[in-house]
């Protein structure tokens, strides 16, 4: 078995050349004493997948003593099932088996078709994220892509019927592993990292082929280049020709002002408002062009366009004065007031704090996700708020601070300010930090603007 690039698993050989490993094998992790087994959403709804199933709760408080303490060895994970030897009570080694169903080649089907409709699932998936809102789009289209209440089957060699200490112990251990990579989870699922990523590419092709009204086999071959040369040659070669230009100088930041002479004889035509949209172009060129020669400029992530009412709540953060802001609210089918509340909102978390305060309706899955959140955030403690629920939002006791679950499955901060829910913070993954943060802030009066 070699020990791959991550340092965190390893990986057996396939069994012929160009062939799918269908097995990975997770090194043995450290005692994890003083520290929680799951720190992402998914390690904890598999854990909470795991407590909701097992029927003996000493079993599980047992199976945790070993995990915590490093009995677990190697994880294998295969289709279907993860393995793994635990040391017992008297450290003699058991054999243990947690089993998960593999989806069909029509469910597999119908889940690419949700990761390749949205291309920041697939970078989250690379990026070894597993974002809350693919989760949802499996749900929609009838998939359960992470284990609920008895899809986790335990099998173990001491006989145990139920989850005993043996198979608890690799469940817990198994939550630390998804935290690292919840493609790990793909693989329980039915597919290897490689294969999973070369379908999706050929279905992003093929997808992509089909919008442009050309053959999918063009499409595949559009970005296919010249042959290129042998690095000892291009290396030889580097010698007779002329050495690469230098880099480009920095941007100046000098003012750009639009030349509009004679624009305020053209009816109908706004000047200011004309004026302002020239400085803003010119000033996020002027931005990009600087970002796009800097030397950290390489592998930046490429941000995503706008929509209109985005681009408009960002011009109107730019204060263009009573007159544009006026139009852009008028855009934007809100009051100056709402428009107020989604620049302050814009200030905070850009478009994901937008989406936020547009405060659209959850699906069953993120709510279920929520609640647990929120009950792993202050348990059975006697100072636990009582918390309103609805759709997204969770307001405080007295009407005054409330938390909003976002799409990305973080809790932002919002407090009631002149009879209008008003963000007061930045995003928080503990829903206790966020509303810490809406409950202390004391301003009277609406900020921002």
């Amino acid at each position: 078995m070699a020990e791959a690039e991550s340092g965190t698993y390893m990986s057996t050989p396939a069994h012929a050349e160009g062939v799918e490993e269908r097995e990975r094998v997770f090194a043995p992790l450290p005692p994890a004493r003083g520290q929680a087994f799951a720190r992402t959403w998914w390690g904890r709804t598999w854990l909470r997948a795991l407590e909701d199933t097992a029927l003996d709760g000493a079993q599980l408080k047992l199976g945790r003593a070993f995990a915590r303490r490093g009995a677990v060895g190697a994880v294998a994970v295969r289709p279907g099932r993860i393995t793994a030897v635990v040391l017992g009570a008297d450290r003699t080694p058991c054999r243990a088996d947690v089993l998960l169903r593999e989806l069909t080649t029509d469910e597999w089907d119908r889940l690419l078709d949700v990761v390749v409709a949205q291309s920041g699932h697939i970078a989250a998936l690379l990026d070894r994220d597993m974002p809350p809102r693919l989760v949802e789009d499996a749900a929609d289209a009838g998939l359960d892509l992470l284990p609920g209440t008895g899809d986790l089957e335990p099998e173990c060699a001491c006989g145990g019927w139920d989850h005993c200490a043996h198979t608890a112990a690799l469940s817990y251990q198994t939550a630390r592993l998804l935290d690292e990579d919840p493609l790990a989870l793909m693989l329980m699922r039915g597919r290897g990292e490689r294969e999973l990523l070369e379908t999706l590419q050929e279905r992003s092709t093929a997808q992509a082929a089909e919008k442009d009204g050309r053959p999918p086999a063009a499409a595949a071959h559009e970005n296919d280049g010249p042959e290129g040369v042998e690095a000892a040659e291009a290396f030889a070669l580097g010698v007779l020709l002329p050495p690469l230009p230098g880099p480009p100088a920095p941007v100046s930041g000098a003012v750009w002002e639009a030349a509009l002479d004679g624009a305020a004889d053209v009816p109908g035509l706004d000047v200011g408002a004309l004026s302002f949209l020239a400085a803003d172009a010119a000033a996020t060129a002027r931005r990009m062009l600087a970002a796009a020669v800097s030397p950290q400029a390489a592998g930046r992530p490429v941000q995503q366009s706008l929509t209109a009412q985005e681009d408009a709540v960002r011009l109107a953060a730019a204060s263009p004065g009573p007159a544009v802001t006026a139009r852009l609210a008028a855009f934007c089918g809100c009051s100056e007031a709402e428009l107020g509340i989604a620049v302050r909102a814009w200030g905070i978390g850009g478009a994901e704090a937008l989406a936020v305060l547009a405060d659209r309706p959850a699906s069953p899955a993120a709510l279920r996700q929520a609640r647990y959140e929120l009950d792993l955030a202050w348990g059975e403690a006697e100072t636990r708020p009582v918390l309103q629920g609805q759709s997204r939002r969770w307001t405080a006791p007295g009407g005054e601070a409330q938390l909003r679950y976002g799409p990305d499955g973080r809790w932002w901060p919002f407090r009631m300010l002149g009879r209008l829910w008003w963000p007061v913070g930045g995003p928080e993954r503990d829903p206790a930090a966020a509303l810490a943060t809406a409950l202390a802030y004391i301003g009277e009066s609406p900020p921002g603007r």
